[in-house]
């Protein structure tokens, strides 16, 4: 399963890696939006993967990270969640600490 393996080097050459509908600045769907939003907020550098533009991610996903919605966030290589984790998470800040610790680690 080539697109396996794809997912998997994209999970694990990005240290925050949001998976949704469209692009940060040009979001597809309300809840890529709200998503996109937050970690934008958190202000620290992530890539993104648009679904909408990728099917065979966006069909195969899903399967891999166990977890049917997007979008997704995975930080690490670890899947953090989707629109109403990671916006909960903004909320109470414990995404912003996230981000910042998962980057520091990556920088030194």
């Amino acid at each position: 399963m080539e697109i396996i393996e794809t997912i998997k080097e994209q999970i694990a050459s990005n240290t925050v890696l949001l998976y949704m509908k469209g692009s940060p600045n040009a979001p597809q769907c309300g809840f890529s939006s709200k998503t996109a939003q937050a970690v934008m907020a958190c202000g620290e550098k992530f890539a993104y993967v648009d679904i909408l533009q990728n099917p065979d991610i966006r069909t195969n996903l899903p399967k891999y990270g166990n977890w049917p919605t997007f979008p997704q966030l995975w930080v690490k290589g670890e899947l953090v969640g989707g629109c109403d984790i990671i916006v909960e998470m903004f909320e109470n800040g414990e995404l912003q600490t996230l981000l910042t610790n998962a980057m520091k680690k990556t920088d030194a």
